[in-house]
């Protein structure tokens, strides 16, 4: 067991000597990385001091990044290598990359950036010059932990209108993104919890429960949906889903196996359900997907939802509604967080719910997608591409998929199509390990394709496939 000398510890308090020690340990690699530091009870036996003082000096430890924790096991051991600066070069402005800037192309089929000219910038910039003049005093009043209530009344209202879900304003919280309202759930859901995602599925979800050190697993998909032999079989707890408009696959999960979802939540004890409904305003035909949580008996569903796909991408707002039982729990646990959209935005959103402006946007949303798809898949039929490419999953959301039969591997189809100034993504990406039978399907994410370049983009993808 590790042993320091805390006779003379000099100006610095007891913890701050151990914690230096230890830090000082690490840094020369005397304790090596991932190596188990001693639990916290025996170690401050051995020292002859508190259990406090042990406690505060890993807290220290594990807020620079020198240890990091694994639930029910203890503390181990960082690997320190980037974080030891004075070893490291300085940093020269041509090294740090520009994160979100890409090389212009002729046709990104990877971007879900929103159109400039499909935001309405003229209704909300007056919406913004009302509540500036009207809503002076609310402006300047910190926001509570949930969300001020006037934007989560406008949701419950919008909720119920166009969704058939009959929730309270309290039970709904709104955060900058639901990469921020994921970790809000980790922590109120309990990081010692076995999480499961969609294979294949949007990797970051997995990406931020595994920053948060939490146990993931991936479940495989049938033509209905998630599996639900697999939960139970890998004994899950929570799982997350998009049941509506499954990304990337475009599978719409019908009501036999939604019903059998919410029954395997129902049996088990702290199970639960995470609804992602990321685009569900954005059905192109028919009438929208009811939401699993308007079918939800038992409290079991975490319904979430977000604008950055009906206003534009760069708008960070997003919102989960809370079952009962957990908005008791968050409330007691989590409120000292506080909210991370600003007054200016929420006002401005809950006038433009209000008002009706929101319904009008998404109405021209939907019109001007349809359109646009529809010009992109006349396209395809209209072009030699039409012989060697099947299209599925078109009726929801912002992409299809392209089934391209071609000798060519994918690998190869993305290079050649990327010297075309053609930026594709393979649906294999979606997938945890090796997908197996999905060669050459790609997904075509079309929000920013300029369909009046269709023509010669169809074409170049059909040289990039023969």
């Amino acid at each position: 067991m590790l042993t320091y000398d805390l006779t003379d510890t000099g100006s610095d308090s007891l913890y701050e000597h151990l914690y230096k020690s230890i830090k000082n340990d690490i840094v020369q690699g005397v304790i090596r990385a991932d190596e188990k530091l001693p639990s916290k009870r025996p170690f401050a036996r051995n020292l002859g001091i508190s259990v406090i003082t042990v406690e505060n000096a890993y807290a220290q430890l594990l807020a620079e990044g020198f240890i990091y924790s694994l639930p029910k096991r203890g503390f181990y051991v960082s690997d320190v290598r980037t974080l030891i600066e004075e070893k490291k070069p300085p940093i020269r402005k041509e090294m740090v990359p520009r994160t979100g800037e890409r090389a212009p192309c002729f046709a990104d089929f990877s971007s879900n950036q929103t159109p400039s000219e499909l935001f309405p910038f003229t209704i909300w910039s007056k919406v913004i010059r009302e509540v500036l003049s009207n809503s002076q005093a609310q402006l300047m009043t910190n926001p509570p932990c949930g969300g001020t209530f006037v934007l989560r009344e406008s949701i419950a209202k919008h909720l119920k209108e166009f969704r058939g879900m009959s929730v309270q304003p309290e039970q709904i919280l709104i955060g900058a993104g639901t990469e921020y309202l994921y970790g809000l759930l980790i922590q109120l859901l309990g990081q010692d919890r076995l999480y499961a995602v969609e294979n294949p599925g949007y990797q970051k979800i997995a990406k931020i429960y595994n920053s948060y050190q939490v146990a993931c697993e991936w479940i495989p998909m049938d033509a209905s949906g998630i599996c639900i032999g697999e939960l139970e079989k890998k004994k899950v707890d929570i799982v997350h889903i998009t049941p509506s408009h499954h990304y990337p696959t475009g599978i719409v999960m019908p009501v036999s196996r939604r019903y059998e979802l919410l029954g395997w939540a129902s049996r088990g004890e702290g199970r639960y359900i995470i609804e992602d409904d990321y685009d569900s305003e954005l059905r192109l035909s028919g009438q929208p997907i009811p939401a699993l949580q308007s079918i939800d008996v038992s409290d079991k569903v975490i319904y979430m939802n977000t604008f950055t796909k009906t206003l534009c991408s760069t708008v960070r707002i997003s919102y989960m509604v809370l079952p009962q039982d957990l908005l008791m729990r968050f409330y007691d646990t989590l409120s000292f967080y506080s909210g991370t959209v600003s007054n200016f935005e929420q006002y401005t959103l809950a006038r433009f719910i209000e008002e009706g402006k929101f319904e009008t946007h998404i109405n021209r949303m939907r019109n001007y997608y349809r359109q646009k798809r529809d010009a992109l898949l006349g396209a395809v039929n209209q072009s030699r591409l039409q012989s060697i490419a099947a299209i599925s999953g078109e009726e929801a959301g912002l992409h299809f998929l392209m089934t391209i039969r071609s000798e060519r591997e994918e690998q190869e189809v993305c290079r050649r199509a990327e010297e075309q100034g053609i930026r594709l993504v393979p649906l294999s990406g979606y997938y945890y390990e090796d997908p197996g039978q999905t060669e050459n399907v790609y997904v075509m994410n079309y929000s920013s394709i300029d369909v009046d370049r269709a023509g010669e983009i169809m074409e170049r993808l059909y040289k990039s496939c023969v």
